[in-house]
Order: C-alpha cells, then sequence, then structure tokens
C-alpha cells in the first residue's frame, strides 16, 4: 500500500466493552500503518457507529466530528449512579411508581432544543489540561461549566416499568449520560443509563457498518496481499 496518497474511512458497528481507542488500535495493526484515528469517542458500554479514518482521510476527522449524532437507548428511573451509567454501582434514589408516561414526555420536552448542559464527571473532557475521568476516580471533584449543545429531538420510544426507552438527534458534545441525570432530576426521583446506541452520524448509518471481525480479517487479507 502506498502510504503516501492511500486514505480510507471505515464505518465499524463498536463491539460493547470495547473502547473506541481498542478499535482504532486494532485497524492501526491490521493496516500496518500509524495514521488512523476516531471521528467521536463511544463509551465502552456504548455499541454503534464509529467512524475510523486512516491515512489522508485522517484529515476529515473534524468534518465526522461536527455532524450530528442519533443515539437509541435506555435510562432507568428510580436510581443514579456516580457516572450516569453502569460503570459505577446503582444508587436508588426514590420510588417512581407515581412517574407516567405523560411526566416522562414533558421531562423530555424540557431537554430539547438549545439547551445549556454539565458534562459528566467521568467523562474525557479535560480541566486544567488533565482529562476529568482521572481526577473523578481518585475522588477529586472538579468543577464542570454548563455548555451549550443542542438537542433536535428527544423522542420516548416505551416506558414500562422503571424503564425509558429513547430515541435522541443531538449536536456534537452532547452526553446522553447527563440527559439521563437532567431527566431524573426534572422528574425528581433520580435517572441512569443503562443502555446506548449510536446509529448515526451525519448521513452515515450504522445499518452500513461493518461488524469488527469480519473487517479486520478483510483489511488483514488485503494488506498481507499488497506486501
Amino acid at each position: 500500500m502506498q502510504q503516501e496518497t492511500y486514505g480510507e474511512v471505515f464505518l465499524i458497528d463498536k463491539p460493547l466493552e470495547w473502547t473506541s481507542f481498542d478499535v482504532v488500535k486494532k485497524v492501526r495493526n491490521a493496516l500496518r500503518i500509524k495514521k488512523v484515528g476516531h471521528a467521536g469517542t463511544l463509551d465502552p458500554l456504548a455499541t454503534g457507529l464509529l467512524i475510523v479514518c486512516a491515512g489522508k482521510q485522517t484529515k476529515q476527522i473534524e468534518t465526522y466530528m461536527g455532524q450530528e449524532k442519533e443515539y437509541s437507548g435506555t435510562f432507568v428511573i428510580g436510581a443514579t449512579t456516580e457516572s450516569f451509567d453502569l460503570e459505577k454501582p446503582v444508587i436508588p434514589v426514590s420510588d417512581p411508581s407515581h412517574i407516567t408516561l405523560a411526566h416522562v414526555t414533558s421531562a423530555a420536552a424540557q431537554l430539547t432544543g438549545n439547551i445549556l448542559q454539565v458534562p459528566p464527571m467521568h467523562s474525557a473532557i479535560k480541566v486544567d489540561g488533565k482529562r476529568v475521568y482521572e481526577s473523578a476516580r481518585k475522588g477529586i471533584e472538579v468543577k464542570m461549566e454548563a455548555r451549550p449543545v443542542e438537542v433536535r429531538e428527544f423522542e420516548i420510544t416505551s416506558f414500562l416499568g422503571n424503564e425509558v426507552g429513547f430515541r435522541i438527534s443531538c449536536s456534537k458534545g452532547t452526553y446522553i449520560r447527563s440527559l439521563a441525570r437532567d431527566l431524573g432530576e426534572i422528574l425528581g426521583v433520580g435517572a441512569y443509563m443503562s443502555s446506548l446506541r449510536r446509529t448515526r452520524i451525519g448521513n452515515f448509518s450504522v445499518k452500513d457498518a461493518h461488524q469488527l471481525p469480519e473487517l479486520i480479517e478483510s483489511i488483514k487479507a488485503r494488506t498481507d496481499e499488497n506486501l
């Protein structure tokens, strides 16, 4: 492969419990080139569309990162966690049995549009040059400033017991875990994100994404042919 002229974009369905960097490392090793990066982190407990750029296409990463994202998943109400997902132990907050679909829909509407959002402490955002999750893991509290984001759509797709299904379209920098926290605060019973799947980035759909094992085998076979 001519590394000087090579450029490629991979749409990958990130497996559960893999970090985004794990995926990039796997693709990098298969391609046997250094210039590989992803266009927007997915947490280990999330699945779905990850755009990985290689070679000259790494110049397009910022463009892809700036595009609208779409997610589906579930929130659990009546409890929370330190990370607002299942990375940390569940902490009961309040009995949610009085909460109705109308309550949840109304809360979602309050979190739709141009809003100010405080990112979670367990995130990769840097404050004073340090990633805040590193401070969080040491028990150090870091003041997180609210940031403007746009939630274009916040649809409640199901509501059964204490589990809320959702579909969200949002701007770059929106944390779905923070929306779970804020939804729980509006409802007064707490909430955390129990599952998350990224289904779209701009015009790219997870339906067109490759499963990682098959993609790696394909890349390796192609790379070996070119050696």
